[in-house]
């Protein structure tokens, strides 16, 4: 059939028309993607979160579902948030551990900083035995490493002594043993491992721009959470998948008599991570941990500080 001068004309008009209705109605053609419900997406992390922490391997099948709902609801979470539950349940989590001092092998450069994980403080402010177990780990790890950094996690939490933090005195005791002051970082202001990570991950990103690999530092049976948290926020903190900034790469344990930390309490950190505090701390306190946390709104105050 002959096309006319008229019908000539029209096409090209008819051709821009649709592209402008493909890129205004059509994410994947160039257009917004429809704005996710932020509830819903706080919903399902939760749920995702607890199934794991409650059921592991069990609810696999339901949180795969649960996965593909996040990402069909926020793309970008779903990929972080897929990413973070691949390193949780992997069996490799926390592994291998390394008695009393980081292994060989380590970057002998200021990127490797030493990340120690605090503990509660007695009731006068003075350290328990085992803060200052792991400690000796760290100490030990540090004249390893003699470039490395050590941050000190760990806010205030002796009952009886205000004026102290689990930060505080881990740095105090680190430069007695000659430790030099300028390789030592305190970050005083947590109250949970979760934290731990929050605040750690702002001081070093912040202030210590050459730093990009991590070493933890606890007890045999903290390191698979401080782990899963540390990682994780670096995961949830990226400006894009793949540019974590920091990186867990090995670990320094003191192998503790006892102690555990359920799934449940990994559960509620993640939660916490997530940004969600409240449902965090009612996990915390339905679940048994060696820690006694202090109330919720304490929590609140203590991380305005600054």
């Amino acid at each position: 059939m002959k096309t006319t001068g008229r019908m000539k004309r029209a096409l090209p008009a008819l051709t821009v028309l649709l592209l402008l209705l493909c890129l205004l109605s059509l994410p994947g053609c160039g257009g917004k993607a429809a704005a996710h419900d932020p509830e819903r997406v706080k919903a399902l992390i939760e749920e995702i979160a607890v199934d794991y922490g409650t059921y592991g391997e069990k609810a696999d099948e339901r949180i795969g579902k649960l996965l593909q709902e996040l990402g069909r609801e926020d793309p970008d979470a779903g990929q972080r948030w897929q990413k973070i539950m691949d390193l949780w349940r992997s069996p490799e989590l926390g592994k291998p551990l390394h008695d009393g001092v980081l292994p060989d092998g380590l970057t002998e450069t200021d990127e490797l900083c030493i990340v120690v994980l605090g503990f509660q403080l007695a009731p006068d402010g003075s350290m328990r035995e085992e803060l200052v177990e792991r400690l000796k780990a760290a100490y030990a790890s540090a004249e390893k490493y003699p470039r490395a950094y050590i941050i000190c996690t760990g806010g205030g939490t002796a009952a009886e002594n205000k004026a102290v933090t689990e930060a505080g005195e881990m740095a105090k005791w680190l430069e007695e043993q000659g430790i030099d002051k300028e390789r030592i970082i305190v970050e005083d202001r947590s109250l949970t491992t979760a934290q731990n990570a929050i605040y750690s991950y702002d001081i070093l990103t912040s202030r210590y721009p050459a730093v990009r690999k991590l070493a933890i530092v606890s007890s045999d049976y903290h390191i698979a959470t401080g782990t899963l948290l540390f990682q994780a926020e670096a995961i949830l903190r990226a400006k894009a998948q793949g540019k974590e900034k920091l990186e867990v790469v090995s670990n320094a344990a003191w192998r503790a008599p006892s102690g555990t930390l359920s799934a449940m309490f990994q559960a509620g950190a993640l939660i916490e991570l997530s940004g969600d505090r409240e449902t965090a701390f009612k996990i915390y306190y339905d679940n048994y941990d060696i820690h006694s946390l202090p109330p919720l709104d304490s929590a609140e105050s203590s991380a305005k500080q600054k």
